[in-house]
């Protein structure tokens, strides 16, 4: 009898949605197996997650935390690589179905072409894989059996929206923010704001990084850019619109005028599980919404003269080539800047823009001008921060 269990590598298994991947396979062992799991420097958590799921393999980003992991799992006979190249080319063995990624930042880019050229399916939680490279990585898809499946909760949500439709039938694409700590901040509190008060998400418990990136309205950028790669739909139909509950992740409109939208909880288990299942249903994978709880919901546009980033996105689609992929290596640069207080809040958007404009432009970027973009991008973002 064949073996129906399908083999996951969690890549940034150690991170909130990898966290909550690894609860999703061992609620349902009938169904999926973590045969890699991966992580950038905890090795602690690492060990802790492997001694439980008992992977094949594991690897550490960091290539000195490697000892300590091997001490603790080669005796259970788990296979313990370090480094990037690890990361990369674990995602290509022949016992993989699905690469689950979420790691955070340019990272994911690497193992997710590996991965596709492989062909394997890809859950994807890194936006910005599609974020740096999306032409090159649809291009691969073309010519590969692999699949990708979104993760993030409102490009799962437009997912289940489309199901069943005809994509000439689709108006507009409607991308959901819960407007993030600041939503109702004067421009001249939010430019003193602090690490502190930015990472106070109101809805959503996520890594400290994408929670910055909300605060500024960047990851609904980061979004709009990925909607249109995946989803094959130009900028100027999609759009994002503040709903501070989070209950409606995400809506498309079509040519008739009818509105679909997704609801759930703010909730990661849902849309990880939809996209494990290559958009399967699985039996109880988030909690049960009463609408008796939520019986306002509200929506707004958003402010962009508050979220400067949030145009980003535009100026990325309009004008293609590397200009994305330097916006997100200003943007993961100046963020760490933030986060260690070397620049205010309000700077971050400037140093994106100033690397923007420092950066060379390449209309039609190759993997290694890819690669190039981002190290002179953070080279320029680093610069300007000193």
């Amino acid at each position: 009898m064949k073996d129906t269990v399908k083999n996951i590598a969690v890549l940034g298994a150690t991170g909130s949605i990898g966290s909550q991947t690894l609860d999703i396979i061992a609620s349902h062992p009938e169904r999926y197996r973590a045969v890699v799991l991966t992580a950038g420097s905890r090795a602690d958590k690492l060990i802790e997650a492997a001694i439980a799921h008992r992977p094949r393999r594991v690897v550490i980003g960091r290539t000195e935390l490697l000892p300590r992991v091997e001490a603790a799992l080669a005796p259970l006979g788990i296979e313990c690589r370090a480094g990037d190249e690890a990361l990369a080319e674990c995602v290509e063995a022949d016992d993989i179905d699905t690469v689950l990624t979420a790691t955070v930042g340019y990272s994911g880019l690497q193992p997710t072409v590996r991965a596709i050229r492989a062909g394997k399916d890809i859950a994807l939680a890194n936006k910005e894989t599609l974020v740096v490279a999306g032409e090159m990585i649809n291009r691969m898809l073309a010519e590969s059996p692999s699949k990708i499946y979104p993760v993030d909760s409102e490009h799962s949500a437009i997912a289940q929206c489309l199901a069943g439709e005809d994509p000439a039938c689709v108006k507009r694409l409607l991308i959901t923010a819960s407007g993030g700590p600041f939503r109702t901040w004067p421009a001249d509190r939010m430019a003193e704001a602090t690490a502190a008060d930015a990472l106070k998400h109101p809805n959503w418990n996520m890594g400290r990084k994408i929670t910055i990136d909300s605060a500024t309205m960047m990851n609904k950028a980061f979004e709009i850019i990925e909607a249109h790669y995946l989803f094959g739909v130009e900028s100027g139909r999609i759009e994002a619109v503040v709903h501070p509950q989070s209950i409606v992740h995400s809506m498309v409109e079509f040519v008739d005028g009818a509105v679909k939208a997704q609801l759930g909880l703010p909730d990661m288990h849902l849309p990880i599980a939809y996209a494990l299942g290559c958009h399967a249903r699985l039996d109880g994978a988030a909690g049960h919404m009463s609408l008796a709880d939520f019986a306002t919901l509200t929506f707004e546009k958003p402010d962009v003269k508050r979220f400067p980033c949030l145009g980003l996105a535009h100026t990325a689609l309009e004008r293609r080539g590397n200009t994305a992929c330097v916006i997100n290596a200003a943007n993961e640069i100046a963020v760490a800047a933030f986060l260690e207080g070397r620049i205010k809040f309000g700077q971050i958007y400037g140093v994106i823009e100033r690397t923007l404009e420092a950066v060379p432009y390449i209309a039609e970027p190759v993997f290694d001008d890819y690669v190039a973009s981002n190290a002179e991008a953070r080279v320029k973002a680093a610069e300007m921060i000193k």
